[in-house]
């Protein structure tokens, strides 16, 4: 099923398309190496709003008041907007992988107080895995809008699609029903470029991140499990 691709801000893409034009950024010593070698004119595409997880598993305080005010729940996780990222293809490039054409690396739009600004150029296995994930979720039988989701406090980096393909991209929060697509390299014991769903993948990592903290959650000290993942065939 395609994916309903959003459409950057217009300033967004403009910061970016700038950068491209400056040989200092591009071919700069401090510009990863792919954009240095890359043999022709590299061009901006597949832009995916880059979402950052703040927080997975709530706070110790969070967790004790929600007991003791039955029928509240914890607080959930914590999302919030950091920018829009775009894929780089290489026009000229004969090098195109397994999954698509040549990516040279992506470009990231960052907002600042004075509108939309350019943020950085990136390189490394996530932009192949991005690519290789999107064609992934293009072959679902339901159609999503694809975004990008970071856990900073676990390393890791999905490609997260969104049910609501009619929805404003620069919002929302990931719902139980989305699915989030870790991309490689994954944190040790959670499947890469294998679909989750969000209230499958979530107590997974708020268990990760509460062992690492030392601390229990209330289905540990209760002796619930949570849903196993469930896994697609994408």
């Amino acid at each position: 099923m395609p994916l309903h691709v959003s459409e950057a801000p217009a300033p967004a893409l403009r910061s970016v398309l700038t950068a491209l034009g400056s040989p200092t950024a591009v071919r700069g010593t401090r510009a990863p190496a792919t954009l240095r070698a890359a043999q022709g004119q590299l061009r901006p595409e597949l832009p995916l709003p880059a979402y950052e997880m703040a927080r997975v598993a709530p706070r110790t305080q969070e967790r004790a008041h929600a007991r003791d005010h039955a029928g509240q729940a914890a607080p959930g996780p914590l999302t919030r907007l950091t920018g829009w990222r775009f894929l780089l293809r290489d026009e000229t490039s004969e090098a195109a992988g397994p999954h698509g054409a040549a990516h040279a690396g992506t470009a990231e739009a960052v907002l600042t107080a004075d509108g939309w600004a350019f943020g950085q150029f990136r390189q490394g296995p996530y932009v192949l895995s991005t690519v290789r994930a999107m064609h992934q979720a293009e072959a679902l039988p339901t159609p999503y809008q694809p975004r990008l989701l970071s856990v900073p406090e676990l390393y890791m980096l999905t490609l997260w699609l969104h049910r609501d393909t009619s929805a404003d991209p620069a919002e929302g929060e990931p719902e139980p029903a989305d699915l989030l697509i870790p991309l490689a390299p994954a944190p040790p014991g959670i499947a890469a470029h294998t679909a989750h769903r969000v209230d499958a993948l979530l107590p997974v990592l708020t268990r990760r991140l509460v062992t690492a903290t030392g601390t229990s959650t209330p289905s540990a000290a209760s002796g619930t499990q949570t849903a196993p993942l469930l896994r697609t065939s994408a």
